[in-house]
């Protein structure tokens, strides 16, 4: 069978010269006569994958030297509660609310202090993003939390938010390595991987050194101290070493492509194809406010429940698969990350075209 376009949000697609190498080396790493799978993470071998990809991170990002690159398990949601527990000093932070990640996370927070909603665009549905420019920051306030790029609702930050000297800590799982990011803006910034960077299991924290303390809120758990993370190069206890080296082996990927910039360009054209079709159809119509439009992710619908149904049916049985959207919203949803080549679009665009003569 060939190999389908996969629109899922995560787990999702990977570059295929990225799984082939996987491939080549599964059963032999650089002569080790063993599986990364197999190895141990105090082996010599594993010490320079890590070093490697956390280096190859470094580069690719251009993450300054006073900050720190933890590669952790729990995905996004753990980071949830690490955040408030390492950074609540005052016990207060402000938390803007433009999609269910952020909420969660929102709620999860009010756990551990006072964690307060000052934005969000549930109004209508989290079709927008609020405007962020001038907004009720508490003096106390000890970071201001978001969520950058929602992988259900489709939006993305057009530009960040002015927390008037506040910390601000974004979770960027969904839009990770599709452009550039300036980090010296951020606190922290991190992501779950498994949507745009490699397999699931993991994420990854870009954290200032200053924020890496002892004082930490009685009861965080030692795992969940950035840290014992941190001072012990991400390896406290057994990481989960064979997504540290795919992430490692994407990031390669992603500087032999040029970097960052080249890839932004690449998101913004395949993006542009897709929110074209949608702007001129008769049919399908996207979800989103346009300037909130993201790069990697985006909703549309037809209006009609049976449609939308018969839609998703018809593009999984013709490859194109994962179409349907987030259980929460229905209609559908084509993610479509950095690995998802530009003809996967063009074909799905196509495939539009002709699903709208046949059924207008």
């Amino acid at each position: 069978m060939s190999r389908v376009y996969n629109f899922s949000a995560g787990p999702a697609m990977m570059p295929e010269e990225v799984l082939k190498t996987c491939a080549e080396e599964m059963l032999d790493y650089h002569g080790s006569g063993q599986s990364v799978m197999e190895m141990s993470h105090r082996s010599k071998w594993f010490d320079e994958i890590i070093n490697t990809a956390e280096s190859d991170f470094r580069k690719l990002v251009g993450v300054p030297d006073n900050y720190k690159v933890l590669f952790l398990q729990g995905g996004a949601w753990t980071q949830f509660s690490a955040i408030p527990m390492n950074l609540m000093k005052n016990k207060v932070a402000d938390y803007i609310i433009t999609g269910q990640w952020a909420k969660k996370a929102w709620q999860e927070a009010k756990k551990y202090g006072n964690a307060k909603s000052i934005a969000s665009s549930e109004d209508k549905t989290f079709s927008y993003i609020p405007d962020v420019s001038d907004l009720p920051i508490d003096e106390d306030a000890d970071y201001v939390y978001i969520c950058q790029n929602n992988t259900i609702y489709g939006t993305r930050y057009p530009e960040l938010p002015n927390t008037k000297g506040k910390l601000l800590v974004s979770d960027v799982s969904s839009m990770f390595l599709s452009e550039p990011h300036d980090v010296s803006k951020y606190g922290i910034m991190y992501g779950g991987v498994q949507k745009n960077v490699g397999p699931a299991g993991m994420s990854i924290v870009v954290i200032r050194e200053d924020l890496i303390t002892d004082d930490v809120l009685e009861g965080t758990p030692t795992l969940l101290k950035y840290k014992t993370q941190a001072d012990a190069g991400s390896l406290f206890n057994t990481p989960p070493c064979y997504t540290i080296y795919v992430c490692g082996l994407v990031f390669k990927w992603l500087l032999e492509q040029g970097g960052l910039e080249v890839m932004k360009k690449k998101n913004e054209d395949k993006a542009a194809l897709l929110y074209n079709y949608l702007d001129q159809s008769s049919m399908f119509k996207g979800t989103v406010e346009k300037p909130y439009r993201s790069l990697m992710n985006v909703p549309f619908i037809t209006g009609n429940d049976e449609l939308d149904k018969k839609f998703i049916a018809e593009t999984t049985e013709a490859g194109f698969v994962n179409i349907k959207g987030h259980r929460s919203v229905g209609g559908m949803r084509a993610s479509i990350y950095n690995a998802m080549p530009r003809e996967g679009v063009e074909k799905l665009v196509q495939f539009m075209e002709d699903f709208e003569k046949k059924n207008g």
